[in-house]
């Protein structure tokens, strides 16, 4: 549970880019309420696979920190239809978990059954998110919501404390320019 009255509540930020690679860039931030960074760390989900979940769990696990209160995700599908499976992340973190996207669409059904035909355990993950919710935050911008442990009211709540602008949220934002940032340019470059 989230306690908004407390100044030094923490959010678990996930972000991920990649470009043309087998793996992606997993990025966690740990961002307090003031938008101070308080913890960084990274792991690898395959792109076109189904292990984004247990790359976000790397993530927390590697953290190993008790005062971070909620996940907020940068999206529930990452890494070209890599599903995170957020009933899954509240129950093994025992926190609430967000997701964040910002386009209006009609899902992802036709595509994942385009790109991955007959992948039944790919769809039905996609499927067992649910719908997003469209909420708009103070900042007057609408975003697309999933929660798992948390009210959708609470949900909206936190990503207005955490989005000093626009529509998003600073923990996933600096995680996403993280993660961007880290990657060559070229694939085939290792750094």
């Amino acid at each position: 549970m989230l306690h908004f009255e407390k100044k030094g509540i923490r959010i678990l930020g996930i972000a991920e880019s990649y470009r043309g690679r087998e793996q992606s860039l997993v990025c966690g931030i740990v961002m307090r309420r003031d938008r101070i960074i308080d913890g960084c760390t990274f792991s690898h989900a395959t792109v076109g696979g189904m292990d984004a979940t247990d790359a976000v769990l790397a993530i927390w696990n590697r953290l190993a920190r008790d005062d971070i209160q909620a996940i907020m995700l940068g999206g529930t599908v990452i890494s070209w239809f890599n599903v995170i499976n957020i009933m899954q992340l509240h129950q093994q973190t025992g926190l609430p978990v967000i997701s964040v996207t910002y386009e209006d669409s009609p899902g992802l059904e036709d595509d994942i059954s385009h790109h991955f035909p007959g992948d039944e355990e790919r769809l039905a993950a996609y499927l067992s998110l649910g719908k997003r919710k469209t909420c708009q935050l103070s900042t007057g911008e609408t975003v697309y919501l999933r929660a798992e442990g948390i009210s959708l009211a609470d949900a909206v709540h936190a990503c207005n404390i955490f989005t000093a602008q626009g529509k998003i949220p600073e923990p996933v934002r600096v995680a996403r320019i993280i993660a961007r940032g880290l990657l060559p340019e070229d694939p085939d470059r290792a750094d």
